[in-house]
């Protein structure tokens, strides 16, 4: 049914928002005991094995024929949107709490925009730039408010730093492979982009000066109870919807659907992780989620 739908790009990217609000929720408590690049690399290779399998049993190819540079292309994506982009964003995810982490993931659609402007064409207008403008101004009410429950300066100040190169990367990773999303299977594109990710991650990790403390959570089974979920909904499902959305409908349509995630991340924190509700960080997460939708519906 969703294959024949004229919606089917919508409706993937609401399920990808959805879905991904209650996997950061997740990597959320992971976090508390494992490494942001644990955390990663975990995440990385979990959700590779699990979209071999999904492919073999649907007998898609592994390997299909195509240019080397489709492959490269698909390399340099996952360097930059899980290699770097969820590093980023899981150190973010643990300065700042889930609902906060929120405001700085509406930074996403801004970045698409803007590099969807400048590299394949889709348009800019005053509605965008409102809506950036709105965003910003979440920032900044967020960065200077002396609320009670926020964190302390230095860690808020940093957890949007690493924030905003979270979503930069994450846009760019994504914007670069929209022509050859277009024109290539769903899984296979995940598949090479996870895979290509996850290695950079294993070559990096055992020059790293903390390779064992990071590592040795990984082989915990209490950690497992809130990886492996999140992992499954984040790495595996969510991901898959996000990239067929953007595969089946333009990239300005499925940025601010995929943009709900904020308000589903802030709600389930609420009720869920008992994250403190402030008029701060309700008044952000409304400004940055109607600017995200100004900027980014087409």
């Amino acid at each position: 049914m969703l294959q024949n739908s004229p919606l089917r790009g919508e409706i993937l990217s609401v399920g990808a928002a959805l879905t991904w609000a209650v996997a950061v929720l997740l990597f959320r408590v992971s976090g508390r005991t494992v490494h942001p690049i644990g955390l990663n690399l975990f995440k990385s290779i979990l959700s590779v094995v699990l979209l071999v399998l999904t492919m073999l049993l649907l007998g898609e190819s592994l390997l299909p024929k195509t240019a080397w540079q489709d492959y490269a292309l698909l390399g340099l994506s996952g360097f930059l949107g899980v290699t770097l982009s969820d590093t980023f964003f899981f150190q973010c995810l643990n300065l700042l709490g889930a609902s906060l982490t929120a405001v700085i993931d509406c930074l996403y659609s801004p970045f698409v925009i803007l590099f969807s402007f400048l590299f394949i064409g889709e348009r800019l207008n005053v509605r965008q730039l409102l809506g950036v403008t709105l965003i910003l101004s979440a920032l900044v009410l967020i960065s200077r408010s002396k609320e009670k429950g926020l964190p302390p300066r230095k860690n808020l100040l940093l957890g949007i730093g690493l924030g905003t190169l979270a979503m930069v990367t994450l846009a760019t990773s994504i914007v670069m492979i929209k022509p050859l999303l277009a024109r290539s299977p769903v899984l296979w594109a995940t598949l090479w982009r996870m895979a290509a990710g996850g290695t950079a991650l294993l070559i990096f990790l055992p020059f790293h000066p903390r390779r064992r403390l990071i590592s040795r959570p990984l082989f915990s089974p209490a950690n497992w109870r809130s990886m492996v979920p999140g992992t499954f909904l984040g790495a595996y499902i969510a991901l898959v919807a996000w990239i067929a959305g953007m595969k089946y409908t333009l990239a300005s349509v499925a940025a601010p659907l995929n943009q709900l995630n904020s308000i589903f991340i802030f709600v389930l924190a609420a009720i869920f992780l008992k994250e403190r509700v402030t008029k701060g960080k309700m008044a952000a997460v409304a400004l940055a989620t109607l600017g995200a939708f100004l900027v980014s519906w087409a």
